[in-house]
């Protein structure tokens, strides 16, 4: 029997209802990528942590619009080959948005490929100063290595730091490079002396004892060990194993207390490192992050609430999102976002910055500096 005007009409509404409502019922779809698997991955795991548990809180109250939110991991190994697999595998799936690199080293790999599939990625921890000021699909949260190393010359110096001796990781060199250089910078303006520089590559498993020898022999009062969590508590254990009775100090790269403590135990006592929550924070919210995500993962580690607040970011930018904006215009539009600290304020190229602390490790536990 032949389909009349009005049959025709009823026809396709019920067909533009029915894809509607399979449209409200999909999944919104975010990317993640970091390293979930070198020997130095913890600093990665933490990150994914945080974000898993921002989307699960998102989906307990409902998801976006009704929709849930469905998180597609990649792990790139912090090795530039399976970055690059990785990074295709996202871009061939199309989430809304990538929330990753963990390393700067891995950004070189990834950003110019989301760049050219022109998928917005925002990572809570690439740092390089090369990212920054442009005008592409990357945005970031983590403050400038340049700041970074600046800010830590002059703490190391106030406290009596006059001869430094530092060691730093080529395996991430898109940071450590850029981080060193602004330390060297600072701390000689400041009056304090280099004694020596020396690099390694954490990815080629190196021996430690040399390095800590070679400074060593320079006699500095202070070691400062531009590395990750991992290395640098192995790094302290050379220096403690050499007899050195010196002022030990690492970056925000290496800033979970937890994983050092575990790992190097009493040589890590006294390391002076930085990071970016006030862990003397009382906010409520705070507070409330803190229960939820030992509840869930145990051991906060460095960039904890940093990734937390990313991960609330791209979920407001994705609720607030007009039809057919692209996601780095809505992240751009709906900002600045509140975080359990601090609040997440990009500029017109997607850079932002956050406050950064400063602790010591005494008898195993973190105590944060005045």
């Amino acid at each position: 029997m032949p389909v009349t005007g009005s049959g025709k009409l009823i026809h396709t509404l019920l067909i533009c209802l029915f894809l509607a409502a399979c449209s409200e019922s999909e999944p919104v779809r975010i990317g993640f990528i970091a390293d979930l698997s070198d020997p130095g991955s913890d600093f990665g795991l933490g990150v994914r942590n945080s974000v898993i548990l921002a989307i699960e809180q998102q989906n307990a109250g409902g998801g976006i619009r009704g929709r849930p939110i469905e998180l597609i991991v990649r792990d790139d190994g912090q090795n530039p080959e399976q970055a690059r697999i990785a990074a295709q595998e996202l871009i061939e799936l199309r989430p809304e948005v990538v929330i990753g690199p963990a390393t700067s080293a891995m950004a070189r790999i990834i950003v110019p490929m989301m760049n050219a599939a022109r998928l917005t990625m925002i990572s809570p921890t690439v740092a390089a100063d090369e990212f920054r000021g442009q005008d592409d699909h990357f945005l970031h949260v983590s403050r400038a290595s340049s700041e970074a190393g600046k800010e830590q010359a002059e703490v190391l110096y106030s406290l009596g730091a006059r001869r430094v001796g530092l060691a730093y990781d080529t395996s991430n060199l898109a940071y450590t490079e850029g981080w060193s250089h602004h330390f060297i910078n600072r701390f000689t303006y400041l009056g304090g002396e280099i004694t020596g520089k020396v690099a390694f590559a954490s990815a080629e498993r190196p021996a430690f004892a040399p390095l800590i020898t070679t400074l060593r022999d320079d006699t500095p009062d202070t070691l400062v060990f531009v590395a990750n969590s991992i290395d640098t508590a192995r790094l302290c254990q050379q220096a403690r194993r050499l007899g050195l009775d010196l002022r030990l100090s690492t970056t925000e790269w290496a800033s979970s207390s937890e994983s050092m403590v575990e790992l190097g135990g009493s040589a890590v006592d006294g390391l002076i490192f930085a990071h970016t929550d006030n862990r003397n924070g009382r906010q409520l919210v705070y507070q409330a992050f803190l229960a939820a995500y030992e509840a869930r993962f145990h051991g906060l580690s460095g960039y904890s609430t940093v990734a937390y607040d990313t991960a609330r970011a791209v979920i407001s930018a994705l609720e607030r999102r007009r039809p057919g904006e692209d996601m780095k215009t809505a992240l751009l539009s709906y900002g600045p976002y509140p975080g359990l600290q601090n609040e997440v304020a990009f500029d017109e190229f997607g850079d932002a910055s956050q406050i950064v602390y400063f602790s010591q490790i005494r008898h195993g536990e973190a105590q944060q500096l005045p």
